[in-house]
Order: structure tokens, then C-alpha cells, then sequence
């Protein structure tokens, strides 16, 4: 499949394949239920905290002799944007004693915390070890954020502090209806990263379309570099990439299909030719030997080396791969390569939205406290300082006047901008993390790349998962609105 319109020995070109599967109608075998519950409904003997006085400096009443317990996730963005904002709650509460905890076991450290009724007043639910944030909607875990989208911002008091977030950060927290759930702090742009100076030492541009992909493949096999590379033992790190391939190739609808758990939504055309493209890096040898068997921290090693182009992921990378990184990387994203030119959406169409997704329990015993320390963190100064230490962007619309932005920061920044409108937000990865993760990443996506199953049997395998969870009755449904 080397041509877009033809294959050389004579076979079915992309264009036909893709005509051809929609005829094709894929049987489906339901499968037992998988998405187990990680938060009990159980209240639990937890004590909330006094409400203190509202005032000007204090919009949501917080106890200013409570103790505020954070738990935060110890990943690609580090700690010390967050003890940074802790700080600066401290010096309003000096009375109040927090308790700040990182970690990346998210799951299994605060599981019995919550089944006991105890969790903590602010969570930072990220990583491996994400809670399922539907499955703690639907047990009613979780505070409701509207108080504090309803504040007034830390910087200034005439804007609340959901006019203050950059788009579609407020809905991707509502999950069902008016309520806001979570606060995503961080903004992320997914797709495909590369060293600029590898690509100049190609005598080569990002390419645009698929053929070109595979010219550059090609052409960095022969001297010794692969194509790709990706976390083999976390393959749901696919999708940021392999999402918005899709939906550039069969436009928005078809991920919002995936999302709503609709009926032979993997059927769709588009996929089934997303999932033939990348199978074909495989196929032609262009992806990094011994790939399957590399996490996330050594495909992200292996790329910075220079023994792979590209790598999908999110902004986070820069800063989680900073010790490995040469100076001279010039590291860049790009939206995904697009299939050919009927694609429905335009090159540079991307996956850009909040992440790190930010939670104050429903049964915490300070969530005014939860909320304020969100409130700190969205001031303008966090977000410059969050922006200036992790090299990511805040859910805080603006922060970035007087910051000196590296390639990778300014790559995503120009990236946004090319995109325009075509920002997709596709919801799998936050409405069923099991899934996401557990069986369309691993169960599917991660065989087919490594060779252990074709295209139109992950397809087929997709559409099992999606369907036996679309029919579980213990999990919470969403729906694009």
C-alpha cells in the first residue's frame, strides 16, 4: 500500500480498501464485563471541615485552621510547579497545616482511602494508575466545581475564573450535563514529536501525507534510524497520534461515534484505513526493533537518542524527557500526517485539550480548601510558572507574555494556531480509562503494532470491547452533547 491510488503488484489502493471495507460488516461477539468499579458509594466516617467566612480575599469560604491534604501525581510535569502553588496557599492560610503528597500510584494508594470515606480534599488523578473518572461520577465521589468555576479569579475579581480557561477546558469537566467535575490544569497537544535536527540531517520536511511518511521512513531506515517508536508497554500512547488520523481522515463524527460507544462506530472506513497505515510502518520494518517490550521512559530514551524519528505523545514529553535530551534536539510536535488528499479534514487538523485532570472528592473534609488551591493555581502566576518549569501550556487562557518559549513549547503553540478550528477532543481516554487503556490500547492497538494481529482483526476486536461496554450497566455512559 506504498501508493494512493494503487499498489505496485497489483493490488487494492487505500481509496478502494477503504470503499471496499465499508461494505464489510464485522461480527461482533460480546464480552464479559471488565470495567471494575475503583471507588466504593460508601460515606464513610469523614468529618467536613467548618465553612469559614466569605470575604473579598476569601470568595469560598475557606476554614483558615484546616488542614488541606493534596495528593498529587508524580509524572512527566514533576512536583515542584504544585509545592510551588502550595506555598502560596500557605502564606494565605498560615494557619493551616498541608499535607502534600506525590505519587504515581494514584489507584492504589487512595482506593481504600476512598472506600473508607477518607479521601483527600484535592487530587491530581493522573498516570498509570488512573481512577476511572466515570465509574466516580457514577458512585457520586466527586465535588461538584462549579462554586469555583463561579469565583471570582485570583488575578481579577471582575472575571469569574471560568472565564479565565482556554476552550473547551470548562466541558471537557462537565462529563454529563451543567455540573463541573473535573479541572484539567494542564493543556496538552497530542500528536507526532521529532527532532528538527534529525529531520535536517534527512535533507527533509514533515511530511504532509502518508506516501511522504513512508518516503521518510524509507529514507531514514538506509541510514540506520527507524521511523517510529512508541511506549510498547503502554500502547495506549497510540491514539495521540493515531485519534485525529482518524478523524482527519473521516472528519470529527466518526470519533465522536467511538466515544458514544455507538454500534459498528470502529467500523467506520476511516479507521480500519487509520489502522492499515500504521500497520504498515510494521510491515515495512519501520519501527524501532524491540519496541513492544519499551515503556514509556525508554521509547521516549531510544527517540532522543536518535534511533527513531517519531514518537506519538503529549506536550508532557518534553519535560519528562528532558535529562535525555540533546541541546541541539530542536524538539518539535506536529499534527498527524494525513492519508491523501479526500481526506475529510485539512492537514494540521490535531488533538489538543486539558490533561491533568485535577478532582476534589465529594466526601473530602476540606473541598473549600480543594477549590481554592485550584483557584491559586489558576492565577496568572502559576501558570507562567507551571508554563516556564514543565514547558507545557495551563488551562489558564494566556500565561505566556515575557516567557522565552523552547522549540517543542512554541511547536505547540503554532501547531494551535495552524489547526484553527479543527481541534479534536476525542473523550475515550477520560470517560473510560479501562477501555482506553486496558483493552483497546493493550488489547488491540499494541497487538496489532507489534504484528500479533491484523488491522481488520483489531478493528473486530475494537468494536468487542466498545460493545460489551456500551451493555455494562455498573459503568456510567457519556455522550458527546
Amino acid at each position: 500500500m506504498g501508493s494512493t491510488s494503487a499498489r505496485h503488484d497489483g493490488g487494492l489502493g487505500r481509496r478502494d480498501v477503504i470503499k471496499r471495507s465499508a461494505a464489510i460488516g464485522l461480527i461482533t461477539v460480546p464480552t464479559m464485563s471488565f470495567l471494575a468499579s475503583c471507588a466504593s458509594s460508601d460515606s464513610g466516617g469523614s468529618e467536613k471541615a467548618e465553612k469559614g467566612e466569605t470575604s473579598a480575599k476569601n470568595p469560598l469560604g475557606v476554614n483558615k485552621s484546616a488542614p488541606l491534604d493534596f495528593v498529587l501525581f508524580d509524572g512527566g510535569f514533576g512536583t515542584e510547579y504544585a509545592t510551588d502553588a502550595v506555598k502560596q496557599y500557605e502564606k494565605a492560610f498560615p494557619e493551616a497545616k498541608v499535607t502534600f503528597t506525590p505519587t504515581q500510584k494514584i489507584q492504589t494508594e487512595l482506593q481504600p482511602r476512598f472506600n473508607g470515606g477518607t479521601p483527600p480534599d484535592l487530587i491530581d488523578n493522573s498516570g498509570a494508575e488512573q481512577m476511572d473518572m466515570g465509574v466516580l461520577a457514577g458512585k457520586k465521589q466527586l465535588t461538584d466545581l462549579t462554586a469555583l468555576m463561579d469565583a471570582p479569579s485570583f488575578d481579577d475579581p471582575a472575571k469569574k475564573v471560568r472565564d479565565t480557561l482556554r476552550p473547551g477546558v470548562l466541558e471537557m469537566g462537565r462529563l454529563d450535563g451543567d455540573p463541573v467535575w473535573i479541572m484539567y490544569y494542564a493543556y496538552t497537544v497530542y500528536g507526532v514529536w521529532y527532532s528538527q535536527t534529525a529531520l535536517d540531517k534527512l535533507d527533509a520536511q514533515y511530511p504532509e501525507d502518508w506516501d511522504a511518511m513512508l518516503a521518510l521512513c524509507a529514507k531514514a531506515k538506509k541510514k540506520g534510524v527507524a521511523g517510529w517508536t512508541y511506549a510498547g508497554k503502554y500502547p495506549y500512547y497510540l491514539p495521540f497520534s493515531l485519534y485525529p488520523f482518524i478523524g482527519k481522515i473521516g472528519g470529527r463524527e466518526v470519533l465522536d461515534a467511538i466515544d458514544n460507544l455507538e454500534p459498528n462506530a470502529w467500523k467506520h472506513p476511516a479507521v480500519k484505513a487509520a489502522f492499515d497505515a500504521y500497520y504498515e510502518l510494521f510491515q515495512k520494518g519501520y519501527i524501532l526493533k524491540g519496541t513492544p517490550g519499551l515503556d514509556h521512559i525508554q521509547s521516549q530514551t531510544a527517540w532522543t537518542e536518535g534511533k527513531a524519528l517519531f514518537i506519538p505523545n503529549g506536550s508532557w514529553v518534553e519535560n519528562e524527557a528532558a535529562k535525555t535530551t540533546p541541546k541541539d534536539f530542536q524538539m518539535k510536535v506536529s499534527a498527524p500526517s494525513g492519508l491523501d488528499s479526500s481526506d475529510k479534514l485539512p492537514f494540521g487538523t490535531i488533538w489538543a485539550s486539558g490533561g491533568e485532570p485535577f478532582i476534589v472528592p465529594a466526601n473530602a473534609k476540606n473541598p473549600e480548601g480543594g477549590m481554592e488551591q485550584l483557584r491559586v493555581m489558576l492565577s496568572e502566576e502559576s501558570s507562567k510558572n507551571f508554563t516556564s518549569k514543565v514547558k507545557s501550556l495551563s488551562a489558564f487562557n494566556g500565561g505566556t507574555d515575557g516567557l522565552t518559549l523552547s522549540t517543542a513549547l512554541q511547536a505547540g503553540v503554532d501547531a494551535l494556531a495552524k489547526a484553527g478550528d479543527n481541534v479534536l477532543n476525542p473523550r475515550m481516554q477520560d470517560w473510560y480509562v479501562a477501555l482506553q487503556k486496558e483493552k483497546i490500547g493493550s488489547g488491540a492497538l499494541g497487538e496489532m503494532m507489534a504484528g500479533r494481529m491484523t488491522p481488520a482483526e483489531a478493528v473486530k476486536k475494537c468494536q468487542e470491547f466498545a460493545d460489551a461496554a456500551a451493555k455494562d450497566g455498573s459503568i456510567k455512559h457519556f455522550k458527546h452533547q
